[in-house]
């Protein structure tokens, strides 16, 4: 981001936000940032729920997705959706608050199969990269397992489309080179479904 390489393909993701304030922190202050950021244990948690039909949402404060009070449900299509268990923790920044998953029926096991094998060539298995169990190789590559599914789908997305550039783009540019909408739901939906690990 603070050299300009790092952009997000949705128009209003909070990419936009963190440019600016990375482009304002030196090296120093930026190395502190990522030191303690990587040192706060995994908490909350991701709850996944695999379903037909989800609730309506619609964009709340921070980029939370909130739940229609009305109760109104849809068809999922091919999305995740991802909402706070309980929206006033979340919005206070409470690290311990969860979130629900809603993922499509059967969307992960054909994650899975991404996954661990690329699907005859469709894509790389991840663990070559990022290692047993997708928690990372060390300072090479990060852990996927257990993270955001929005922002997971975004990072893939973003690799695809070529607005994601920096470190590990090159690498991750033939991964996701011949995934389908429906290939980065699921392989997102299995990676989520995984126990973080650090």
């Amino acid at each position: 981001m603070k050299e300009g390489t790092r952009h997000g393909s949705v128009p209003h993701a909070t990419i936009k936000d963190m440019i600016p304030i990375a482009k304002g922190i030196d090296e120093a202050d930026a190395r502190l940032a990522a030191e303690y950021f990587r040192s706060i244990p995994a908490a909350g948690g991701i709850r996944i729920i695999e379903t037909n039909t989800v609730p309506v949402t619609r964009p709340g404060p921070h980029g939370v997705q909130l739940v229609d009070a009305s109760g109104a449900k849809e068809p999922i299509g091919v999305r995740i959706i991802e909402v706070p268990e309980d929206v006033q923790r979340t919005l206070l920044r409470d690290a311990t608050a969860g979130f629900i998953a809603y993922v499509p029926e059967g969307s992960i096991k054909r994650g899975e199969l991404l996954a661990k094998t690329g699907d005859a060539g469709r894509t790389l298995p991840c663990a070559t990269c990022h290692g047993e169990g997708l928690k990372g190789m060390g300072d090479l590559f990060p852990p996927l397992a257990g993270h955001s599914p929005s922002a997971t789908a975004r990072q893939l997305y973003d690799f695809k489309s070529g607005a994601r550039d920096g470190r590990n783009a090159l690498s991750m540019k033939p991964v996701v080179a011949n995934l389908t909408d429906q290939d980065i739901v699921d392989l997102t939906a299995y990676i989520v479904s995984l126990q973080p690990g650090r």
